[in-house]
């Protein structure tokens, strides 16, 4: 199982800190809460690699379609006002990744990123303002013939650092990593008018596989 970069500096914390609770309890504790306490420890390090796995993910780059963003589960499908960037209404997709998900984020289509705005904000988690107050990463992506797709990366209740790789100019290529959330979040998709959606609520999506959308001409 590959590692994201990402995790490095969590995996070591969580490796130093246990390893100093289990030389600061050995003298003191009895030998079953010691291996209860190794254990428990063990459990903490699995799950942080679990959650820092990369997964092999990757296909034939698709110029109709929408491809997921990320792993979760389909929580918004509705035609809103999107303030940011485009100032017109558009059709929204948001995914929730919950802390057990792989929390990369994936170019859902091909092209060249032009905007990327970054910013502070609060955190909540389900209220339906977390797209325009939480922390958020705002990135949009235009397809040579299908027009523009906006992503924002949405920091939720756990969720405290957003990292975004792309810059205004940079290719984007359909599947490719564009960023990472820490620990629980929320992708929202910004489609045209007329943009056929193939998902539902409650669906639950892969990064880079599943078929959101398709674009129109």
């Amino acid at each position: 199982m590959r590692l994201h970069r990402e995790g490095t500096r969590t995996i070591l914390l969580v490796i130093a800190v246990g390893a100093l609770a289990l030389f600061a309890a050995w003298r003191w504790l009895p030998p079953f809460a010691l291996w209860a306490l190794a254990i428990l420890m063990l459990a903490v390090l699995g799950l942080v690699l679990w959650f820092f796995r990369v997964p092999v993910r990757g296909s034939e780059p698709m110029d109709a379609l929408v491809l997921s963003p990320c792993d979760g589960k389909v929580v918004v499908v509705e035609e809103v006002m999107e303030p940011e960037y485009f100032k017109d209404r558009r059709i929204q997709v948001s995914i929730f990744m919950s802390p057990l998900n792989v929390h990369i984020n994936f170019s859902p289509i091909s092209g060249t990123t032009t905007y990327r705005q970054y910013h502070k904000g609060k955190y909540l988690a389900w209220h339906p303002k977390s797209s325009t107050e939480n922390e958020r990463c705002t990135l949009v992506v235009k397809h040579p013939e299908r027009g523009e797709v906006l992503m924002r990366q949405i920091a939720g209740a756990l969720a405290r650092r957003i990292v975004t790789y792309p810059k205004p100019g940079d290719a984007a290529v359909q599947g490719a990593e564009y960023g990472f959330i820490k620990f629980g979040s929320r992708v929202d998709l910004f489609l045209p008018l007329g943009t056929e959606v193939t998902v539902q609520i409650g669906q639950k999506v892969k990064g880079a596989l599943t078929e959101i959308a398709r674009l129109k001409p």
